[in-house]
């Protein structure tokens, strides 16, 4: 761990000051040995965090769920257990079930009242009720204020992050062939782009692979590894078939809706 690195890692001074933020944050706790946590990260930040931290003993991330992704950095000293209990609190919204608010409308809400985006986790929203991780400290805050998302009058909760409901993905499947399995010709086939245009999207740092930016157009995707294109969503590479009889892979791509 050096904080010198923060210079080399960040490319704007957001993410400069971004760092530091965290860097303060977490060597604080190591310091003092006592747990710290950041608030929640974007897979970018996350990755730059890594960079930062590297494989410092008593770090992980954690998003309350095991696909999160918006996550915060815990530091657990050695003599404690590692939980995210006291870090991460699970809030569920509950509605009448012939309303329909979207996780625009959740997330619209939530910070009409005031509060950062970075307190604030994913959004899981189901029939009837939206499961959504927020800080520990923002938690109470919600409980006494949140009442409403959009038009939809809501009843608020907290749940353990146990209970947490993770609603079914839907997806589109897209059935393909490509060359290869380059990074380039999966964005491109996911996500209906030309070639080129998904290789400068990839070389301008704006797709990631499993919450890492790539900036690699010729990088192999392996099955079941989801690919990010800012502005355009996500996609996961679910099957890898194979081969035609012109060569080439047959494959079957999930898009996220």
């Amino acid at each position: 761990m050096d904080r010198s690195n923060i210079e080399k890692i960040a490319r704007t001074s957001e993410e400069k000051f971004l760092l530091a933020r965290l860097w303060d944050k977490i060597q604080a706790g190591m310091t003092r040995e006592i747990p710290a946590a950041t608030p929640f990260l974007t897979p970018h930040e996350q990755q730059m965090a890594r960079y930062l931290f590297g494989d410092a003993p008593g770090l992980r991330f954690c998003g309350g769920y095991a696909d999160a992704e918006r996550k915060i950095l815990l530091y657990t000293p050695e003599y404690m257990p590692a939980s995210a209990d006291g870090a991460i609190a699970c809030l569920r919204v509950e509605f009448y079930h012939g309303d329909s608010p979207t996780h625009r409308d959740f997330l619209g809400a939530l910070l009409g009242l005031g509060v950062a985006r970075d307190t604030l986790g994913d959004i899981l929203v189901g029939a009837g009720s939206c499961d959504f991780f927020a800080t520990a400290e923002v938690a109470p805050f919600l409980l006494q204020n949140f009442r409403s998302a959009g038009r939809t009058a809501v009843r608020l909760s907290q749940i353990p992050l146990a209970d947490v409901a993770v609603p079914e993905a839907n997806v589109r499947q897209l059935r393909n062939t490509l060359a290869s399995l380059r990074l380039d010709g999966v964005v491109s086939a996911g996500f209906g782009v030309s070639r080129a245009a998904a290789s400068q999207a990839i070389r301008a740092g704006k797709v990631s692979v499993d919450g890492l930016t790539c900036e690699k157009p010729d990088w192999t995707v392996g099955k079941g590894m989801k690919v990010s294109l800012r502005g355009s969503g996500k996609i996961q590479l679910a099957e890898v078939g194979g081969e035609t009889k012109k060569g080439r892979i047959s494959v079957c791509i999930h898009r996220y809706l």
